[in-house]
């Protein structure tokens, strides 16, 4: 695996983060790429991979990242990670600001790096093959009070995924999907709650073994790592407590007596 290459996008934190340390603990080249550069100075000295600052929602970053990868090697696989959710107030009273921020990061974002990488995933794919994976969420296929501007974004960018398989079928290059349902990371509730730990609190409060990073770091580079001749085109991860996007169990998960 040493030879092959992978770009993550918001590897500075959370399951970007889980992603990138996994890759390189598999011994893949890995370049994490985000906004914040002493997270991403933290990661490259603790894990010892390459690094690159950028922001996915700046055309102007993404160029400067494209021209970085291709004057310093090649590049087997991207894992668009980058995204977030702000906001979890209704359609009426929502501030379009907050939905122009997730469309911004959640839709554009994989539609500008993966139009920029493209090149440079078909020169890879030219000895074997290469891999485009996003990362959505299962808030993409069943909406829910408050999640209007999140479900919007992630409903869109399940969409492009599909549109890009259709788009490059023919190709040696898999498109592949992974949608996460309640995971627990330090950031993503707490950006989305505007900084409220209580309701971060209240969220998780019961559940038993909610995902955490590293159960999604582990389904996408099992996923990268298979067969070049086997797509994963659709991955839904979820906790055992949460058997649906609108039923979750708090407490404790025991057989029936």
């Amino acid at each position: 695996m040493s030879t092959r290459r992978v770009v993550i996008t918001g590897a500075s934190s959370g399951i970007g983060q889980a992603t990138a340390r996994l890759f390189a603990q598999h011994g893949w080249n890995v370049v994490g790429v985000a906004r914040r550069a002493d997270r991403l100075a933290e990661l490259e000295a603790d894990a010892g991979i390459s690094t690159f600052v950028a922001d996915v929602t700046k055309q102007e970053d993404v160029d400067s990242l494209r021209d970085f990868l291709a004057h310093s090697g090649p590049v087997h696989a991207l894992v668009n990670n980058a995204g977030g959710a702000f906001g979890a107030s209704s359609v009426e009273e929502s501030d379009p600001a907050d939905w122009q921020k997730m469309f911004d990061v959640n839709v554009l974002g994989v539609q500008r790096v993966t139009s920029a990488l493209l090149p440079l995933l078909r020169q890879a794919a030219a000895g074997g093959h290469a891999d485009i994976m996003t990362v959505t969420s299962t808030a993409g296929f069943v909406p829910y009070e408050g999640g209007g501007g999140y479900n919007a974004a992630k409903f869109a960018a399940h969409a492009v995924v599909g549109v890009l398989r259709l788009e490059l079928a023919g190709e040696p290059i898999r498109v592949m999907e992974i949608a996460p349902g309640m995971v627990k990371t330090d950031e993503f509730a707490l950006n989305r709650l505007a900084g409220d730990t209580s309701k971060v609190e209240a969220l998780y409060a019961g559940v038993e073994a909610p995902l955490v990073a590293e159960d999604v770091a582990e389904a996408i580079v099992h996923a990268l790592e298979l067969p070049g001749h086997v797509n994963m085109d659709m991955i839904t991860i979820r906790p055992v407590a949460q058997a649906a996007q609108h039923k979750l169990i708090r407490g404790e998960l025991k057989p029936k007596a």
